[in-house]
């Protein structure tokens, strides 16, 4: 990846990190984990079962509230993310848990220059793949980490969903704006605040995204020698990603007021033979 790209993504995201720990948000109450509530959703502890006794590798862990919620499961968990206060505060909330977890400062890409275990499960999980610029090398890195029989799990926001926006938030009506395929050059935005619904702000700064649609995301996995197990769709979000979406009995984010249903998160599993 261009340095200037991954420089620029990882402030960020050492910035999203110390507000997501110190500040309750729609996304992170570090609070209420620590007494005990998990973070993680009903449809990955469904779908991806029992992990009790199995070792876990969490790509793009953050700062670790899933990667520990996994431990709380049975599971043997290491976290990733190239986040350096991601890293230092997930390692600072295994302590506070008082749960075991391995959390390692690496960006996907190099990984395999500093961690030589393989695993039954490798995961990750809601806003990681818009970060990577090759998923055909992601998905040789999740492969050399997989036991065989192991298996990969995401769950994800949507690539459809990503096309949209809003003509205007009044008429909450949505037109086509970004890119589907992907581009190997990557979408430029500034930000001055975080997705997690904290009303804190802080000086601007670039990130740079890239769009990869769902044929490119099964397509490396397929080429890597995973086999795909399933592809789930879902109606709904984990977050309010669109104005017009409204909380329901579950947690979950729907559309309201839309002529149509359409999906807005995906799940996938794919097995190591």
């Amino acid at each position: 990846m261009n340095k200037k790209f991954f420089e620029a993504n990882k402030d960020l995201w050492d910035e999203f990190a110390r507000i997501h720990y110190e500040t309750e948000t729609e996304f992170y109450n570090v609070e209420s984990f620590l007494n005990g509530q998990s973070t993680l959703k009903s449809y990955e502890l469904r779908e991806m079962g029992n992990v009790k006794d199995k070792s876990l590798l969490h790509l793009q862990c953050h700062f670790g509230l899933d990667t520990l919620s996994w431990a709380r499961e049975g599971a043997i968990v290491t976290g990733v993310d190239f986040s350096s206060d991601g890293i230092r505060i997930a390692k600072l909330l295994a302590k506070q848990a008082k749960l075991k977890a391995t959390f390692i400062e690496s960006n996907i890409y190099d990984l395999p220059k500093v961690l030589f275990d393989k695993f039954d499960i490798v995961y990750t999980s809601i806003g990681v793949l818009c970060w990577l610029n090759d998923l055909n090398e992601w998905a040789k890195i999740i492969v050399n980490f997989l036991k065989d029989g192991g298996f990969f799990y995401i769950a994800e926001n949507h690539p459809f969903s990503r096309i949209l926006d809003y003509e205007n938030e009044d008429n909450q009506r949505f037109y086509i704006y970004y890119d589907y395929f992907y581009d190997p050059k990557p979408m430029e935005f500034v930000a001055d605040g975080t997705y997690a619904g904290s009303d804190i702000k802080f000086k601007p700064k670039k990130e740079y995204e890239w769009a990869h649609s769902i044929s490119e995301i099964i397509n490396s996995l397929i080429k890597a020698g995973l086999r795909i197990e399933f592809l789930n769709e879902y109606p709904f979000s984990i977050g309010k990603r669109f104005s017009c979406a409204e909380r329901g009995p579950d947690g979950f984010f729907r559309l309201k007021n839309q002529k149509a249903i359409i999906p807005l998160l995906f799940t996938l599993k794919a097995v190591k033979e």
